[in-house]
């Protein structure tokens, strides 16, 4: 395919997707499909390649009506979805934690003579650069903003095949974090949640088209 072709296709995916609020409950993601939608959460760019999340796919129809029951922005998606993501960002990532040492060791394969380098200069850039060591809630909502990008490509690419989301903030955290917990399904300890997205395929075209900003109200050029 030719750079412009490409260029318009991600366009064209951009322009199909909208934030879907009912899916037919008839139509179902292949496997092969969603593995590749979430294959390309795995693959998304993280803040010091630190990939501080977790994808729960929540399938179970009785989990996700208890959800419903305190999420006020997921109405019409948790019982229609196909595939219900529910994103969990790391709490307490820090360096010296034993899933960073794990990351450094196992997956980046660091060598032992520079992993209290690599240790100290993640540590310099957490609490000098961003500084945030502030607060436990500082250091989660840092994960949490690398679990948005995942998010974001996840979405991309689902509808560059055609495939509908929707992200959802719009539920009472302290409750549905607790209905997790007693589902076994969250460690929180070590992983608080994020966000929610559901995919599936539009139980009805959009009422509208796509409504944005105009280029020059949101880009600055500064030469």
């Amino acid at each position: 395919m030719s750079k412009d072709k490409t260029k318009q296709a991600v366009l064209d995916a951009f322009s199909f997707r909208h934030a879907t609020k009912a899916f037919d409950p008839e139509k179902k993601i292949s496997d092969a499909d969603f593995d590749y939608i979430l294959e390309t959460g795995r693959l998304s760019p993280s803040s010091v390649g630190y990939e501080p999340w977790k994808f729960v796919i929540l399938q179970n129809p009785e989990i996700r009506e208890r959800l419903r029951e305190v999420s006020f922005g997921a109405q019409g998606q948790l019982p229609t979805a196909s595939h219900m993501v529910i994103i969990l960002a790391r709490k307490n990532a820090t360096p010296e934690s034993d899933y960073a040492q794990h990351l450094l060791r196992n997956v980046k394969e660091v060598p032992d003579h520079m992993m209290d380098e690599m240790v100290a200069a993640y540590r310099r850039f957490q609490d000098e650069d961003i500084n945030i060591y502030e607060s436990e809630r500082a250091l989660f909502e840092w994960a949490s903003k690398q679990t948005y990008i995942a998010l974001g490509n996840m979405m991309t690419s689902a509808a560059m095949i055609g495939i509908d989301s929707c992200p959802i903030e719009g539920f009472n955290y302290e409750k549905a974090t607790l209905i997790l917990e007693e589902a076994g399904i969250l460690d929180s300890e070590n992983f608080g949640i994020s966000v929610m997205a559901a995919f599936g395929y539009r139980a009805e075209e959009p009422h509208r088209g796509k409504s944005r900003q105009a280029m020059e109200d949101v880009v600055e050029w500064v030469n």
